[in-house]
């Protein structure tokens, strides 16, 4: 009977952060896998046509020289480095970097993940079998989708979450009504009106556009008062690029506090693709919603009813450890979680030894520059680190079941 083979570190997700800290734990010579669909989120679950509202040099993924950025990408392949990034020069570039940088991804699912013996236990959906030391989660953010209890037991062709789609061409000559006042609500508005849809927007509040934050159209005294980060302009944001694990070190309640006052704007190269073309119900919210003939009744707070055939919840995650049903019952009973959500120490590093979360399992921990690709270096540095040092309490591998510095990623049998 063949041994199942043994890693240093498994990384389950392969979108911008798992390939991240896949090619830094490769980069520190350790035995990695990593499991997953490359960039699966941004090919199948965001609409053609999106722009990336992150500017170009807060966009790239993470490797140890940094040698596989977006600005090399677009030099060597002739896409234009312009604001904004179209989704899929984005995703040209991370199948890119995967090819550089982590290779051997392998794109079979985990289905289960236990532990026992003091390693993990890693079960593929094609029945596969793998033991690792250490457990990267990047699963993204698709499996926390948020939808609101308000729709439950409506059928989904009525109501869906924005991340179950990537095209809305089916929308065309439809009534759709968009649930949410942020960024993707408003871009997901404007490519439905695109499409053909006949398009209302229901937000809690004021939808807040966002000023251009380029620095090619800021003035000086605008970049000192406000400097460009990540996030977007501000000091405080741009602390949180410069000190990226300085926000995990606050007590829990200040940083829920942070985090829930984090509010999502929408650019403003936006506004002339919605304005005067959707139905904007500004400080509103759907009070009730039933499906009546195949088609939804919806009655707003404001006493409003409208029929529709679709609602769109672009009402964005919810870190929810339940919903990541690759993690054995056995093994989450061992996670410390507050409000279902994974408590982390400073190295990204869950109660359980050697199981890590990055991404936006850890903002809620680490604060909102994990909900971007730009926090991907910053995760993907510490992560790796921590398990090279013997990732906080785990044992190393026997000898024999690693690999010498300078070798790389072994690649499963099939």
């Amino acid at each position: 009977m063949r041994r199942a083979p043994v890693y240093d570190a498994v990384v389950v997700g392969a979108g911008p952060y798992g390939l991240s800290t896949a090619a830094h734990l490769k980069g520190r010579g350790l035995k990695v896998a990593a499991f997953g669909k490359p960039l699966g989120l941004w090919r199948d679950h965001m609409p053609k046509r999106m722009l990336l509202r992150s500017l170009w040099w807060c966009t790239s993924l993470s490797d140890p020289r940094g040698e596989f950025r977006l600005e090399r990408f677009c030099q060597e392949s002739g896409n234009d480095k312009s604001y904004p990034l179209p989704l899929e020069t984005f995703v040209q570039y991370g199948l890119w970097f995967k090819e550089r940088a982590v290779p051997e991804v392998d794109e079979t699912f985990v289905t289960s993940i236990e532990r026992q013996d003091g390693q993990f236990h890693i079960t593929l959906a094609d029945g596969r079998e793998v033991g690792s030391r250490a457990v990267v989660m990047a699963t993204g953010p698709r499996p926390y989708a948020n939808r609101l209890a308000l729709y439950d037991g409506i059928s989904p062709d009525l109501v869906s979450h924005s991340s179950d789609h990537g095209d809305f061409c089916r929308f065309k000559g439809r009534d759709v009504m968009v649930i949410g006042g942020g960024q993707s609500a408003i871009e997901y508005a404007a490519l439905l009106h695109e499409a053909g849809a006949r398009v209302r927007v229901a937000a809690r509040r004021r939808i807040m556009w966002l000023n251009p934050d380029r620095d090619a159209v800021r003035t000086r005294w605008e970049r000192i008062v406000a400097p460009s980060a990540a996030v977007g302009p501000g000091w405080r944001n741009w602390v949180l690029d410069n000190f990226p694990y300085l926000f995990s070190k606050f007590p829990q309640d200040w940083k829920d506090s942070y985090n829930s006052n984090y509010e999502s704007g929408a650019t403003d190269w936006l506004r002339n693709r919605v304005i005067g073309k959707v139905t904007l119900h500004e400080n509103r919210t759907v009070a009730s919603c039933n499906a009546v003939d195949g088609r939804v009744q919806a009655t707003l707070s404001d006493g409003a009813q409208v029929t529709l055939d679709h609602i769109l919840l672009a009402t964005g995650y919810k870190v929810d450890l339940t919903r990541l049903t690759m993690i054995h019952p056995s093994l989450r009973a061992k996670i410390r979680t507050d409000r279902a959500i994974p408590v982390l120490n400073g190295r990204f590093e869950s109660s359980v030894p050697g199981l890590y979360f990055v991404g936006i399992s850890s903002l809620p921990a680490f604060g909102p520059l994990y909900r971007f690709v730009a926090g991907c270096g910053a995760a993907a540095r510490r992560v790796a680190r921590a398990i090279a040092h013997g990732g906080g309490r785990v044992r190393r591998s026997p000898a024999w079941q690693r690999v010498p510095h300078a070798a790389p990623a072994a690649t499963l049998p099939h």
